[in-house]
């Protein structure tokens, strides 16, 4: 078995790894997260994202599927349907949704592709 290196590892803390959600427009809300794989295009792959309490999305379509587990705090999509502690959500490519949240939440993420911000209505 070949050793570990600093190269094939990373580690982050979930306290403090956080960087701000930077759209690719340069939109930022304030919702951050910790991606471990930097080669990936940020919000893509494996990763942490918390949203600050109040905070509503962009809209976007899905290219490709999404899947998240919430940890803590609570999300809310533009249909109504509250997800919390435990829920695990997919959604299929194509969709299209904005989220909120009251009071502050943390995913667990995994995205296939970038998604497409909607235009405002």
């Amino acid at each position: 078995m070949k050793p570990i290196t600093p190269d094939t590892r990373r580690r982050a803390n979930l306290t403090d790894a956080f960087t701000p959600f930077v759209y690719p427009d340069g939109v930022a809300l304030g919702d951050a997260i910790l991606q471990p794989n930097t080669d990936r295009p940020l919000g893509t792959g494996f990763h942490l994202y918390r949203m600050p309490p109040g905070m509503t999305t962009r809209g976007h379509r899905h290219n490709g599927e999404e899947h998240f587990y919430v940890l803590d705090g609570e999300i809310i999509d533009n249909d109504g349907t509250v997800f919390g502690p435990g829920d695990i959500v997919s959604y299929r490519d194509g969709t299209e949704h904005h989220s909120h949240t009251p009071n502050g939440c943390t995913l667990v993420v995994y995205i296939t592709e970038a998604e497409t911000v909607l235009p405002q209505d």
